[in-house]
């Protein structure tokens, strides 16, 4: 076993403060980076010692890979451990931690190249018989042959960059006339984010969901499945609100979904927390997507079903341990939600905002955690993505865990700055949501223009809100003040976060 005594953590805001709390529990010393930017960040002051290791920009600082490696040398770290975003799926970064003889929290430059190529990765599954979206199973640069193929696939399809994510390099195609135009823009928005300009074709599906599963392997062979989030409510093919476990998928295709998640981490040998990602259409169709490799966004509410911490685990597998259970080890305990609140305009597009964080009060209460980087009288740097904290609820099903969303939206005070609290208390009493009945078009289908205009909540919100008391009165005849809150959903809650009337 390889014991860790000193961790870095290659990151910032957030994720580097919730990595830093899990390595303090374990005993672990701990070092932040900062840029000139996060001086004053909340992981600078929470960490053991800090080092700034450049200007604000990314390509300056948290991505300046050498200048991390210099200083866990000169301060005896002996792991590091990147988060997500950044470095986190860099496998060269990754291989040059180890070449340095120091452990990276997270799976191996191999398994990080295999995953991190879409083309790649569909052709390690393969064997396992993993379901494929129909399309192309290499990259395409003629125009005329990929015309053709889409033509045979069927029309609407996607262009996708191999290399992709977030959206980028991705381009829908509704009919063989645009095609052309389309490609073209695909290859080169590919080549502008990802410097490769591979591209392949994927069939569109229409209405899917988007669900993944997390997985966790070791060293030693081991994989297992920690279930599935449900991750359909997403603006600019990035996610806003997840939740577990997902509301339409049985105990059967559960097991299905969670065997062919394990199938695609050992198709290249993975060890750590990865998620596999799938598109379930409305026949409840599977297709891989694809996998991550490291930590996610979301990880909190496959932890709140759990009872698992995905840090500690992640820093075993590193120092070697097998995993501690197994698959039938493994169960769901209660629901969670998570909303992730971004110093965005949700009545604009969803444009990122900045400012100063005037009021910054977090909600409390049964079932309620916050994981952010701010306080009170901070900026939002221009810098870096625009998230401020992930809200996540429990409870011991859904209608209690949408209820405590609602409440701790309610009590989250947020001014100086526009937010996605609003947007979230929107999604969350939608008919649509409540009932389970949405896919990836959520806001296309059910978020018109100036749907968070101040105003009072209209009978049909109000219904809903309703509903969701009732539901919990019937269900688990909750004490009064769980009713009150349920019944307090249906108050402008959204309105006074933005103008910090209580």
């Amino acid at each position: 076993m390889k014991k860790i005594t000193k961790l870095l953590v290659a990151n910032r805001g957030e994720i580097a403060l919730r990595v830093l709390r899990s390595a303090k529990e374990m005993g672990i010393a701990t070092v932040a980076i900062y840029s000139e930017a996060d001086r004053n960040a909340l992981h600078v002051r929470y960490a053991d010692e800090a080092v700034c290791v450049g200007p604000p920009a990314s390509k300056d600082s948290y991505l300046r890979g050498d200048k991390i490696l210099e200083v866990s040398k000169e301060l005896g770290v002996d792991a590091i451990h990147p988060g997500y975003g950044f470095l986190s799926e860099n496998a060269g970064f990754a291989r040059a931690v180890r070449e340095a003889g120091l452990i990276f929290v997270g799976p191996s430059p191999e398994a990080m190249e295999i995953m991190g190529d879409k083309l790649s990765a569909k052709q390690a599954v393969q064997a396992y018989n993993i379901p494929l979206v129909p399309g192309t199973a290499e990259a395409i640069a003629d125009v005329q042959e990929a015309k053709q193929i889409a033509e045979q696939v069927g029309f609407p399809i996607l262009i996708k960059a191999s290399a992709g994510g977030g959206g980028k390099g991705m381009r829908l195609v509704h009919h063989a006339g645009e095609f052309e135009e389309q490609m073209q823009l695909a290859i080169n928005e590919a080549v502008s984010a990802f410097g490769d300009g591979a591209v392949f074709i994927e069939k569109f599906v229409t209405g899917p969901r988007h669900i993944e599963i997390q997985v966790l392997g070791d060293e030693h062979g081991n994989i297992v499945h920690l279930f599935e989030r449900e991750c359909s409510i997403q603006r600019r093919h990035q996610k806003v609100i997840e939740e577990a476990p997902s509301a339409v998928l049985t105990p059967e295709l559960r097991a299905e979904m969670g065997r062919c998640a394990v199938d695609v981490a050992r198709a290249c040998n993975y060890a750590g927390a990865g998620t596999v990602e799938f598109l379930l259409d409305d026949k409840r169709n599977f297709y891989f997507l694809e996998m991550n490799t490291r930590l996610q966004v979301e990880h909190p509410v496959t932890e709140q079903i759990t009872g698992l911490d995905l840090v500690k685990e992640q820093i075993r597998v590193a120092e070697g341990y097998p995993l501690p259970f197994a698959q039938e080890d493994l169960t769901i305990t209660g629901h969670a939600l998570e909303l992730r609140v971004y110093a965005e305009d949700p009545q604009n597009n969803f444009l990122p905002d900045i400012g100063t964080l005037t009021t910054y009060v977090r909600p409390q209460g049964p079932g309620v955690r916050v994981d952010d980087g701010f306080e009170q009288g901070m900026d939002i740097p221009i810098y870096y993505d625009p998230m401020i904290a992930k809200l996540v609820t429990f409870g011991a099903n859904r209608e209690e865990a949408i209820a405590r969303m609602l409440r701790a939206i309610e009590e989250y005070q947020i001014t100086g700055i526009e937010t996605t609290l609003g947007f979230g208390r929107y999604v969350l009493t939608h008919p649509a949501f409540v009932s389970g009945d949405f896919d990836t078009n959520f806001i296309k289908d059910h978020y018109p223009a100036g749907a968070l205009a101040p105003a009072a909540p209209d009978e049909a919100t109000a219904k809903v809100a309703a509903a969701l008391a009732a539901m919990l009165l019937t269900e688990q005849k909750p004490k009064p003040a769980a009713a009150e809150t349920a019944g307090a959903a249906a108050s402008s809650g959204w309105r006074r976060n933005r103008l910090g009337v209580r």
